[in-house]
């Protein structure tokens, strides 16, 4: 019995011993495997046979430029190899020596992770992904456009000081041929100090970037205007208005470190004297679609005021009449102390195209002065056959004809109540 149990033990121990001798020898040439298959495949980089390095890709490579829209630009991981030279191509091609990483190939780039003797192409990049959407601010300009400025302005809180850059103008029109134009910029209602930039010689699109600097206090900084007025220097001195800019600061956000860069077209200014009362321009529009009547008190000028003081405000009270019957009336915001007011401020008022016959808006410009009653400094009313006539009745017309387009005219002010 014992001399059984130790055969059985012998031959179990003898098939252990062959079971792990096997799997030794099995990993052993595994691992030799992988070095073999690991030298055939760095070797093509050692050779300098050009039709070697590209004959596995060439299908690949016509399918590629015949099937590609947009010439792409390759990206390559420069070459780790020393001691290369250039190396002719069959397709005109040439390879970089490693004392230049930065050469690309000459003609369209090659499949990914191919090898250039050393420098290996990973990708290729889109140019026309990277493109920066056009600024039609500089592309688009309107019919009858006579110009457009470009400005940006920053309030410091701590000195209290308005930073204001003039940064360009383009596609100036001036009276004659060449153009030498500079530009005037006032704090409304300051009109009598101002500061100019430098006149540039020659050109219809003047490059300023110039900076100027206003001081004014916080409590006041949204009841003031900036106006920018470009003139054209002629060979006799004179100056010639080409065009202005009104930008009113109360709707902006000025505080902290905001820059805010603008651009405006200009506007002819008007210079026909101011009437009895003073005039008063806005614009109008109606949507037919949603029966909407949209007014734009823009500014008035040369008004009577009774007392020229930071006491007295002025308002524009715009109603809405029909049958001159009262529907509804907004006002604009006040404006401390200025003949010239400026508002900038949009109402909109329902109104179903049937009463457009019958509707008509009043604008009242109303100074005000604390302690007393407010005064009336003049008036006007749009609207068609029924209520108006001349000016009044043809932008009313014209706003009509023209929906959904905001039609800007001035106004004499008159004085009856």
């Amino acid at each position: 019995t014992e001399q059984a149990v130790a055969v059985a033990g012998g031959i179990i121990g003898g098939i252990l011993l062959f079971v792990l001798t096997g799997i030794t020898a099995y990993l052993l040439w595994k691992k030799f495997c992988h070095l073999l298959s690991y030298e055939k495949l760095t070797s093509p980089a050692k050779t300098t046979n050009a039709n070697a390095i590209f004959q596995d890709q060439s299908t690949s490579e016509i399918q590629l430029k015949s099937t590609s829209r947009t010439r792409s630009v390759p990206f390559i991981i420069p070459p780790t190899l020393r001691g290369r030279d250039w190396i002719n191509l069959t397709n005109e091609e040439q390879v970089q020596e490693d004392g230049d990483p930065y050469m690309t190939p000459q003609d369209g780039p090659r499949s990914s992770f191919h090898s250039l003797a050393g420098a290996y192409i990973v990708g290729t990049i889109n140019p026309e992904l990277y493109k920066f959407p056009e600024d039609k601010s500089e592309t688009e300009f309107p019919e009858g456009n006579i110009g457009r400025l470009w400005f940006s302005i920053e309030y410091e809180q701590e000195s209290e000081r308005l930073l204001v850059s003039l940064i360009k103008v383009r596609k100036l029109q001036p009276p004659a041929d060449s153009c030498s134009p500079f530009v005037k910029i006032y704090l409304l209602p300051d009109e009598r100090s101002y500061l100019q930039s430098k006149t540039k010689r020659r050109t219809l699109n003047p490059q300023f970037d110039e900076n100027f600097v206003f001081q004014v206090s916080s409590k006041m900084l949204l009841q003031r205007t900036l106006k920018f007025l470009v003139y054209h220097v002629d060979k006799q001195k004179k100056h010639h208005l080409l065009g202005q800019v009104i930008f009113p600061l109360k709707n902006e956000t000025l505080g902290g470190r905001n820059k805010l860069v603008i651009w405006r077209d200009l506007e002819k200014e008007n210079l026909e004297p101011p009437s009895e009362y003073g005039d008063i321009q806005f614009s109008l529009s109606y949507n037919d679609y949603l029966g909407r009547l949209t007014v734009v008190v823009l500014r008035a000028r040369g008004l009577k005021l009774q007392e020229e003081s930071h006491a007295v405000s002025v308002y524009v009270k715009v109603s809405l009449m029909n049958h001159n019957k009262f529907i509804k009336s907004k006002k604009t915001a006040a404006v401390l102390g200025s003949p010239n007011p400026v508002y900038n401020e949009t109402f909109s008022f329902k109104a179903d195209q049937t009463e457009l016959d019958t509707a008509s808006l009043s604008l009242s410009v109303l100074q005000n002065i604390k302690g007393e009653k407010t005064h009336l400094l003049g008036r006007v009313v749009v609207g068609p056959f029924m209520y108006t006539r001349g000016k009044e009745l043809e932008h009313w017309n014209e706003m009509i004809s023209k929906p959904k387009e905001l039609v800007k005219r001035w106004h004499t002010l008159c004085h009856s109540t």
